[in-house]
């Protein structure tokens, strides 16, 4: 279940984030992208799901967050979307990425308690 959250918070992101006249890239594999960009990317992952997951955070809040959030990471954004969407064609990738995810991105519970 992570690395499905994870694999797709990289598309979604890339969708909002990616410049409008971006050329499609050829999707790379794990071996494209070094041991500390995984890190980075699975780190930023998990904070981006949060934050599009976060009910109490206004929907036009939550792109300003989830730049922030890979501002904090250290990942650029162009970077982020290259792994996201490589993931999610790249099995191997996915499981590099569910494995290089802090301990701690496995959902406990709702950011909000449903009203």
């Amino acid at each position: 279940m992570a690395s499905i959250a994870l694999a797709a918070a990289g598309p979604a992101l890339a969708q909002d984030a990616a410049a409008p006249a971006a050329p499609a890239a050829p999707a790379a594999g794990a071996s494209s992208f070094s041991e500390a960009e995984i890190k980075q990317f699975a780190a930023a992952a998990v904070e981006v799901t949060k934050i599009q997951q976060d009910a109490s955070i206004a929907a036009a809040d939550k792109q300003p967050k989830m730049l922030a959030a890979l501002q904090a990471s250290g990942i650029p954004p162009e970077k982020f979307n290259q792994i996201g969407q490589a993931a999610a064609a790249d099995p191997a990738l996915q499981q590099k990425i569910q494995a290089a995810a802090p301990a701690s991105a496995a959902p406990a519970a709702p950011a909000a308690p449903a009203q």
